[in-house]
């Protein structure tokens, strides 16, 4: 197997796992996510909840995977779309692990609320918000970006992948995250149908990104045969 196809596989597998441990932790959280000054009041599902972190861990882990197992190819095509691709999943990370601070914290609030519980009500509705924010910033608008605009078109110039799946990056990546800053200004409902059709074509190139990879691999491209390219930014190495 060559170098290129394990990349491919392990780049195509750990979009996969992205996807699962994305939506399989979400919905483990609604407990908190819903009713927050219930959780705390209440027995809580703690163990639950503590499952959907562990996948959120993963989550990053896999992340940022995909950013350094593609890394060494996508950076003959442009390394400084390849850096912004990185940088751009490390600030989603970033974003997640705000999140599963914000869960844990109700989590320990509510083992220590006791008698006080009803009064904290308020402190772990605004955890719960700040771990909904964190959606809303993360996946909701740096992914159009970096998942979205950059690695579409890294993609769609190297060949790496069929340039109409890139398209769906290209295309889709700024309008989720168009859908995002709306969110913010209070235009629409995060999660409403204005949002959900606007990341349709995001979702389906993620989709793509862990199926054609992981199934076919790459594309034959001419930075695929590049193996002596220097490391240095064209610009650098001119110099």
């Amino acid at each position: 197997m060559s170098p290129e196809r394990r990349i491919s596989l392990w780049f195509g597998v750990l979009y996969l796992i992205t996807f699962a441990t994305s939506i399989a932790a979400l919905l483990l959280f609604q407990p908190v996510l819903d009713d927050p000054h219930g959780y705390i009041a209440g027995e809580g599902a703690d163990n639950r909840i503590y499952f959907g972190v562990l996948l959120e861990l993963m989550l990053i882990i896999a992340n940022i995977g995909t950013a350094i197992v593609i890394f060494p190819i996508v950076k003959r095509q442009n390394e400084i779309m390849a850096v912004s691709y990185v940088a751009a999943r490390i600030m989603e990370c970033v974003f997640i692990a705000v999140g599963i601070l914000a869960v844990l914290a109700v989590v320990t609030l509510r083992h220590d609320a006791g008698a006080d519980a009803a009064a904290l009500g308020g402190l772990a509705e605004s955890l719960a918000a700040i771990k909904d924010w964190t959606f809303k910033l993360g996946p909701g608008f740096v992914v159009g970006i970096g998942n979205g605009f950059i690695l579409g078109y890294l993609m769609y110039k190297s060949g790496l992948m069929p340039r109409g799946l890139a398209l769906l990056g290209l295309i889709g990546g700024p309008l989720q995250t168009l859908a995002g800053i709306g969110v913010l200004f209070d235009l629409y409902e995060a999660g409403g149908p204005v949002q959900g059709l606007a990341t349709i074509p995001e979702i389906l190139w993620e989709l793509s990104l862990g199926i054609y990879p992981l199934v076919w691999g790459f594309k034959s491209s001419p930075i695929l045969a590049e193996e002596g390219r220097p490391v240095l930014h064209p610009a650098l190495v001119a110099r």
